[in-house]
C-alpha cells in the first residue's frame, strides 16, 4: 500500500466526491477512480458506499481513514523534522586549518561542492604548517585540519587523502642541482639546505639519506615554504619540501628536483578524538568519508 494511494483515499473521504478530490489532487477523475478500485481489490473489501454521486465510508473505510490519518500525519511530521534539521545543520560555520600542499585543491573541491549544496554555510581557512594546524586543533580554535605526513596523529581521528605529495629540493636555476633528474642522498652532503622545522619531517629526511642532522649543512629552517622561497632564488640554500607547496613559484627562477629514491607522503584530514562536532562539521566530515574513506 503506497503513501500516494493512502493520500488519494483520505482526500476522497474528506471531500465526499471523486470530482472534488481529483481537482485537489491534480489528477483525472477516471485515474483516481481506478486507483481506489485497485486499493479495494488489494484489501479485499469495499471502502465506500456509492449513492447518488456521493461517497460515504463503509466500516472498513472508516477504519482505514483513521489509520491513514495517523500514517499521513507521521509522514508529514517526519518530513518537517528533517526540513528543520536541514535548516539547523546547513547554516553553520566550519573552521579549517590547511598546510601548503597539492591537497589544498582537494579541500577547495570539497568546499565548493558543500557550499553549492548548502549556500548558507560559511567557512574560515587558516594556513600553516602541520605543527601550526595541530596547535590550533588542540586549542579548539579550528574544527578540522589537513596535515602533511609524517606527523604524530595519535590524538586525532583521520581520513587519508588519496593524492600523494612528492618530496624533493627546490633549487635555484643557477644551481648545478637544477640539471639533475633526481636528488640522491649523496647530493645533500655539503650543500646549504633550508629544512622544515617539524622534527618528524627532519627525521624522515635524515632516515632517507642515512645521515644525522649534524652531517647536513642546514643554514636555516622554516614552518612555511612561502617566505623561504626568496632565499632559494638568492642561492642562500636549497629548500627541502614537497612539490605541491611550490606550485606557484615561477619556473624561470627555480626548479623542483624530486628525491631519488622517491619519497611520497599523504595528507590527512584530522579532528580531535572525543571532541563533539557541530552538525555542519559532522556532515562535512561525512562528505570526506564518502569521497575518500
Amino acid at each position: 500500500m503506497e503513501y500516494r494511494i493512502l493520500r488519494y483515499f483520505w482526500t476522497i473521504a474528506e471531500e465526499g466526491t471523486m470530482a472534488k478530490a481529483a481537482r485537489l489532487l491534480h489528477i483525472t477523475q477516471p485515474t483516481l477512480s481506478r486507483q481506489i478500485h485497485e486499493l479495494e481489490d488489494e484489501l479485499g473489501t469495499p471502502l465506500f458506499n456509492r449513492t447518488k454521486g456521493r461517497l460515504s465510508l463503509t466500516e472498513a473505510g472508516l477504519f482505514l481513514k483513521s489509520r491513514a490519518e495517523e500514517i499521513l500525519d507521521l509522514t508529514e511530521q517526519t518530513k518537517q523534522e528533517f526540513a528543520d534539521r536541514r535548516s539547523e545543520l546547513f547554516s553553520g560555520h566550519i573552521r579549517i586549518g590547511c598546510v601548503e600542499a597539492d591537497n589544498s585543491d582537494t579541500l577547495a573541491m570539497m568546499l565548493e561542492e558543500f557550499v553549492n549544496d548548502y549556500p548558507e554555510i560559511t567557512f574560515t581557512i587558516f594556513s600553516g604548517s602541520s605543527a601550526d594546524v595541530s596547535d590550533l586543533l588542540d586549542k579548539g580554535l579550528i574544527d578540522l585540519g589537513i596535515l602533511l605526513q609524517p606527523i604524530d596523529l595519535h590524538k586525532y581521528q583521520q581520513i587519508v587523502l588519496p593524492r600523494t605529495e612528492k618530496w624533493g629540493l627546490l633549487v635555484s636555476n643557477e644551481s648545478f642541482l637544477a640539471q639533475k633528474k633526481g636528488i640522491t642522498p649523496q647530493d645533500l652532503i655539503g650543500i646549504p639546505l633550508l629544512m622544515p622545522s617539524q622534527p618528524e619531517m627532519q627525521r624522515m629526511v635524515t632516515n632517507w639519506a642515512d645521515v644525522t642532522l649534524d652531517e647536513l649543512n642546514i643554514v636555516g629552517d622554516f614552518n612555511l615554504s612561502f617566505n623561504a622561497i626568496s632565499l632559494v632564488t638568492r642561492e642562500i640554500g636549497s629548500l627541502v619540501g614537497i612539490e605541491g607547496a611550490n606550485s606557484m613559484v615561477p619556473a624561470s627562477e627555480t626548479t623542483f628536483v624530486p628525491l631519488d629514491p622517491v619519497v611520497k607522503t599523504n595528507c590527512v584530514l584530522v579532528w580531535r578524538k572525543g571532541r563533539i562536532m557541530s552538525p555542519v562539521v559532522s556532515e562535512f566530515v561525512k562528505k570526506f568519508h564518502q569521497a575518500f574513506a
